[in-house]
């Protein structure tokens, strides 16, 4: 059996490498803080949450197969989890119990044993799937969570118990263990056969234990070791395949409860975040996945889109944004500072790996083109050892992510090339954005670069959004952009009046012998 739960017809590959250049993701989108909210606390949780957000899926079908056993996950929590439990217990089980098997150090007895004592727990355990799946199986509609409920219903049935509670008792060799062997010419044994013990016919009073054995048999003095290890190896020869059985029935049923732990943990992390966001309001949709583009248009579209790790840290409400994006590969986002822009840029990323891997989004509304990959470049601080400028690493980085990059990939810049002059930096910026724009990627790119700006507006306009962070009368920021064209200012005024008179004044109190508090400095 297989779970099934991340993808229809296989398992999900949690033992791939994570994509190249995942940590700029994971640094640049933020992504820590909705991972920790996943996983709630739990490592496994936050490992496996994380290996299933940054792999994406790349086919709208199956974006929605996880959609549906989400929305279902969502509609009836407890059984989900409580299905993760038990296979979470069922792992627990095995690395308590002390007997083990497959050890090239243990004779083939030793292997049965530890074989037949995890299959005992194991069958516990799929006892209680085996209820769960009774319980609830009537209460789910995605494909997902139907198709694991009835195939536990049908593969586990009563006769399936009945069947390995005989098989296991009977591997206990309660009353001794039946071989069969052939001689050779040279007397040696050959051709050992492991019997059923029923297969043996016996008079009533043997069965009862009153008369005496009709069958040749010798007894071994209790000094003597050699024939005692001689009747080991015959033993260890005669249960050998039966061991061999025994430990592949063992691996078999703990992979299947480790893969159904993995792809079930997913969604609870999916259920910690959504009761997260549901207690500070939070508004989550499921969004609509496009094929990847090109050849298609691009899509992007979204209302009331929000920054879904901010909204798990902000004291108070999140504002979010509309964008009217469809049919643009290059959304260009200007305006004044501190004004929202990087938090949409992140919002925008955010969304687009949480749709890809199948989880809802933070937002009234969602649509976009899948993206073969995502990328980051965001700004850095300058090299702390100084062995190179802003702008060095800068292109390094850009270099790399070139190296890797391939047509219907989404490229999210946040104020980058700022390591040189307006002029070279817009031109760097222009220069990379159009080649990127005709190999078939979109671009999101955040910029206080009027002359890149006004070069896309200019001369590409009809594949370019124009978004700018919004400003109130007397400098107020909204953290709302809208749709119009780029201003040659960014109001950093705004920012030198808002802190800078606050410096003076506190410059004044200082020269002034004024007591000035700690914190506040």
């Amino acid at each position: 059996m297989k779970p099934c739960l991340l993808n229809k017809s296989q398992d999900f590959g949690f033992d791939a490498t994570l994509p190249p250049g995942h940590q700029d993701l994971i640094q640049d989108l933020e992504l820590s803080t909705l991972l920790r909210a996943m996983a709630a606390g739990d490592d496994y949780l936050l490992d496996v949450c994380r290996k299933v957000l940054l792999a994406g899926l790349h086919e709208p079908g199956a974006i929605r197969f996880r959609q549906q056993v989400l929305a279902d996950c969502l509609a009836h929590p407890a059984p989900v989890r409580a299905a993760y439990d038990v296979a979470a217990a069922a792992l627990r089980d095995k690395r308590r119990l002390w007997s083990g098997y497959g050890g090239s150090y243990q004779n083939p007895a030793s292997n049965l044993s530890g074989a037949v004592g995890h299959l005992e727990s194991f069958a516990t355990r799929l006892r209680q799937l085996r209820q769960i799946a009774d319980d609830h199986a009537g209460k789910f509609r995605s494909a997902g969570l139907t198709t694991l409920f009835a195939t536990l219903r049908r593969e586990l049935d009563d006769e399936y118990f009945g069947q390995i509670s005989e098989h296991l008792k009977q591997l206990r060799f309660g009353h001794g263990v039946l071989i069969s062997a052939e001689l050779d010419p040279d007397n040696s044994s050959s051709r050992l056969v492991l019997r059923d013990p029923g297969t043996i016919q016996r008079g009533w009073k043997e069965r009862l234990g009153l008369g005496p054995r009709n069958r040749y048999s010798f007894s071994l003095e209790a000094r003597d070791e050699t024939g005692s290890q001689i009747l080991e190896d015959l033993t260890s020869r005669g249960v050998n395949l039966v061991a061999n059985a025994a430990a592949q029935s063992a691996d078999h049923i703990g992979s299947y409860f480790t893969m159904l732990r993995a792809e079930l943990g997913f969604y609870v992390g999916c259920l910690n975040l959504a009761g997260q966001l549901t207690e500070r309001g939070i508004p989550v949709a499921f969004p609509d996945p496009e094929p990847l583009a090109p050849p298609g248009p691009p899509r992007f579209s979204c209302t009331d889109l929000r920054d879904v790790s901010l909204a798990l840290q902000a004291p108070g409400p999140v504002i979010g944004n509309d964008v009217p994006g469809d049919g643009k590969p290059l959304v260009i986002i200007t305006g004044a500072n501190s004004g929202g822009k990087s938090t949409f840029l992140r919002s925008a990323g955010q969304a687009q790996l949480m749709m890809q891997c199948g989880l809802f989004v933070t937002a009234q509304s969602y649509r976009a083109s899948i993206a073969r990959a995502v990328f980051t470049h965001f700004i850095r601080d300058e090299d702390a050892e100084m062995t190179s400028g802003r702008l060095d690493e800068e292109l390094r980085r850009m270099s790399t992510i070139a190296d890797r990059i391939q047509p219907g990939s989404l490229l999210l810049f946040n104020e980058s090339f700022a390591g040189t002059n307006e002029r070279e930096g817009a031109e760097i910026g222009r220069q990379i954005v159009s080649a990127l724009l005709e190999a078939g990627i979109r671009v999101l790119f955040v910029t206080h670069r009027f002359g890149l700006a006004e070069h896309f507006r200019d001369h590409r306009t009809d594949e370019t959004l124009f978004l700018r962070a919004e400003r109130e009368p007397g400098g107020r920021r909204s953290y709302k952009l809208a749709v119009t064209e780029p201003l040659p200012t960014s109001y950093g005024e705004d920012l030198y009046y808002q802190h800078g008179r606050w410096l003076g004044e506190t410059a004044l109190s200082l020269a002034a012998g004024d007591e000035v508090d700690q914190g506040t400095l």
